[in-house]
């Protein structure tokens, strides 16, 4: 590779610029991470490295999300510099070669979004690799949130969070199969829109406004 770009800016908006060309040629595929800290379960909502992968789509352009476990936090969690001193990087960054390789090699027929999580573990320790499910319950449950004042900064706090004990979860879902060592592949289909509960009190709010 002979340039790079950094843009001050969520994974989505590099994905948005690069489509509109301000970075040269087009390209085949958007590849995001390595992200530090799992997308699973729920977190895949709030991930701006799936968000990345998902806007690729949106420009008809196969995304793939690449995260990787952070030791001693919840699988949801996002890593602390302080922890990464501990993350098995080049476990990822072969995963995720070979990932991109093999779809490189065969394209979707469809633009559409890969998910990959895998474990904090160095290559030989990884159990194999599963297809799974977006798991619905998250691994380690979110019990408390505090503001702890910054020493030498008044009205600034940092936020202190305790995940709880990590729960067992199914070994079809991405949080799961990372548990157990295996590296997870996920699918990702799109939102759709779902028939409106009995009563819509949205549409009864307008139907008051509007008639």
């Amino acid at each position: 590779m002979d340039r790079a770009w950094s843009v001050s800016g969520p994974p989505g908006l590099c994905v948005i610029y690069s489509r509109l060309g301000l970075f040269g040629d087009p390209f085949d595929l958007v590849v995001a991470g390595i992200n530090p800290g799992m997308n699973v379960g729920r977190s895949v909502y709030h991930s701006g490295t799936v968000g990345a992968a998902l806007t690729a789509r949106n420009g008809k352009i196969t995304g793939i999300a690449v995260s990787q476990a952070v030791t001693g936090w919840g699988i949801e969690g996002q890593g602390a510099d302080e922890v990464l001193v501990n993350q098995r990087w080049s476990t990822a960054a072969t995963v995720a070669h070979a990932v991109v390789a093999g779809v490189l090699a065969s394209p979707p027929a469809t633009p559409s979004v890969l998910n990959v999580n895998v474990p904090n573990l160095e290559m030989r320790e990884i159990q194999g690799w599963r297809h799974t499910v977006t798991g619905s319950a998250p691994p380690r449950s979110l019990t408390t949130a505090g503001l702890v004042p910054k020493e030498g900064h008044a009205g600034t706090y940092r936020v202190e969070m305790d995940w709880g004990e990590a729960g067992d979860l199914p070994p079809e879902t991405d949080g799961g199969a990372v548990m157990a060592g295996y590296v997870s592949l996920s699918w990702l289909n799109r939102l759709h829109e779902e028939p409106p509960p009995e009563g819509d009190p949205a549409a009864d709010g307008l139907a008051r406004l509007l008639g």
